[in-house]
């Protein structure tokens, strides 16, 4: 009967990957075609497969990298926060909020400021950045002990530390006409999808490969070092692989606060615990949600654009208010 129940729930969460993945291509290339320059199908193929067109060029250089940034994002902070919340044992982690991002934006201002030259290394800065916020949020909430609420708390606190440093580095920035803040979803490039593919694939495939250690690190201590392996060594390589994904997007994109939140909890609901099939909906759910964000905000009030961060934070709020109240309680 277990082995009935297993394979079932397999198999509904494999059709549940493939029709999330259909509806990720489906909205990808609504995207695409979406936005201030007005373009059939026919158009939009021609332009790119038979003859040179100006509209569709333009489309290809600023709209494509945006949508492709927007998947690459969304599913690396999903796959962040999944991983964060495996390791830390925390449903209110997110690395927008314990401040990982924070750190890894930080990190990522200064060496854009300070060392131009390095751009196409700032996610690897960003990484050492979002690590150390890492170690500091770690330690100053253990006592005894990890309890969800006061890594929030500190969480909270190191973030608006490390913005308000931020600030100060842009704001220094400005003076002399060049802005170093990360400036979301707008504005990206070919170039910069590659940078973040190069780093999403670093980070990804260990996330992938850590789904049974993540299956193990929901049993207590106990029983993991009952069967031979070290829970320390193997929470700290999960935390490791979740802060690489967070500053890789950080980097690019900026904070996105509440994606990585979100997204594991959904996909939670919908397949279950096993992280062999949550960890690959968790990145196609947050691919479709952060460029549905980035999509509504482009449309909703055109010309006129809201970022995927803000529409993210009114989405977020009241999620994470409700998971904050049902774990007090």
């Amino acid at each position: 009967m277990t082995a009935r129940v297993t394979k079932k729930s397999a198999a509904r969460g494999a059709l549940a990957c493939v029709v999330l993945a259909a509806a990720v291509v489906c909205l990808a290339l609504f995207a695409m075609k979406s936005g201030s320059i007005a373009l059939s199908w026919r158009e939009l193929m021609r332009g790119l497969f038979v003859e040179y067109d100006a509209r569709v060029a333009a489309v290809y250089d600023l709209r494509f990298p945006r949508v492709l940034i927007a998947l690459l994002s969304g599913a690396v902070l999903s796959c962040s926060g999944l991983l964060l919340q495996a390791a830390l044992k925390n449903p209110l982690a997110d690395p927008g909020i314990i401040g990982i991002s924070g750190g890894a934006a930080f990190a990522a201002s200064v060496v854009t400021a300070f060392f131009p030259a390095l751009y196409f290394e700032a996610p690897a800065f960003a990484f050492i950045g979002g690590a150390a916020a890492f170690v500091v949020i770690y330690s100053l909430s253990w006592k005894g002990g990890l309890d969800p609420v006061r890594i929030v708390l500190i969480g909270v606190a190191i973030s608006a530390v490390f913005a308000g440093l931020t600030g100060i580095i842009g704001g220094m920035s400005s003076v002399s006409g060049v802005s170093v803040t990360v400036s979301g979803l707008s504005q990206r490039t070919w170039s910069d999808v590659r940078l973040l593919g190069v780093y999403s694939a670093v980070g990804l495939i260990p996330a992938f490969l850590l789904a049974p250690a993540c299956n193990l690190l929901a049993l207590e201590d106990r029983a993991v070092r009952g069967l031979g392996v070290n829970a320390d060594a193997l929470r700290a390589g999960v935390s490791c692989a979740a802060v690489l994904l967070a500053s890789s997007a950080t980097a690019i994109v900026g904070v996105v606060g509440f994606l990585a939140l979100i997204t594991p909890h959904v996909a939670r609901a919908v397949v279950g615990g096993d992280h062999r099939l949550l960890t690959p909906f968790s990145a196609l759910l947050g691919a479709f949600v952060l460029l549905l964000a980035d999509t509504v905000g482009r449309l909703i009030f055109a010309p006129y654009e809201l970022s995927a961060a803000v529409v993210m934070s009114v989405l977020g709020g009241p999620f994470f208010i409700a998971l904050l109240r049902k774990k007090r309680m």
